[in-house]
């Protein structure tokens, strides 16, 4: 019974780090990583966008981050390079990041592709994804940028990558996709 009790603290524990960081436990099921590397890049991730909010020069909502097996992802636009290398250099000094990879676009005032164009591109996009019974939705998140998808995620197989890549190029208003899907090992 004295066994139990720090049993029962790290269960909890974990439970909380697991809540806090956005996961369920469907998430965890389906994921095709490991579930100490996933809290692992849950936590990589967490960071890294609570470093990009402290910063005076990375402007939080230009950026999105998302680590896979410790391999960060930095997607979004920027006013100069500055934030560029800033937002770099943060990723790079958190704890577990292995590299970091960049889709950076220059912001563009005359753009005609906004905020909602993105998000109806990321809708339709995942409506197929979760349509298809041969794909874990789950495992696979979608960036817009300027109406540019890309793709991040690690899938079960090559068709599910390739099914998933030729869903997103198939979307209306979809300029180009970038995939950085890789397949589970």
């Amino acid at each position: 019974m004295r066994h139990l009790h720090p049993f029962i603290l790290v269960l909890a524990l974990l439970g909380l780090m697991l809540q806090a960081s956005g996961c369920t436990v469907y998430n965890v099921a389906v994921e095709e990583r490991s579930v100490g590397t996933y809290v692992d890049d849950e936590a990589i991730t967490f960071t890294i966008k609570k470093e990009f909010l402290a910063d005076d020069t990375v402007k939080y909502l230009d950026y999105d981050a998302a680590s896979y097996e410790g391999h960060v992802y930095i997607v979004g636009e920027y006013e100069n390079r500055t934030q560029v290398d800033r937002a770099v250099a943060i990723a790079k000094g958190v704890k577990g990041v292995r590299t970091v990879t960049t889709y950076l676009l220059p912001k563009n005032d005359s753009d005609h592709c906004g905020t909602t164009d993105n998000l109806e591109i990321y809708g339709r996009i995942k409506k197929d994804l979760v349509a298809d019974g041969d794909i874990w939705s789950t495992n696979v998140q979608i960036k817009t940028v300027q109406c540019n998808v890309v793709l991040l995620g690690i899938v079960g197989s090559m068709n599910e990558r390739e099914k998933i890549i030729d869903y997103a190029k198939k979307t209306k208003g979809v300029r180009s996709v970038k995939s950085y899907l890789k397949i589970k090992r």
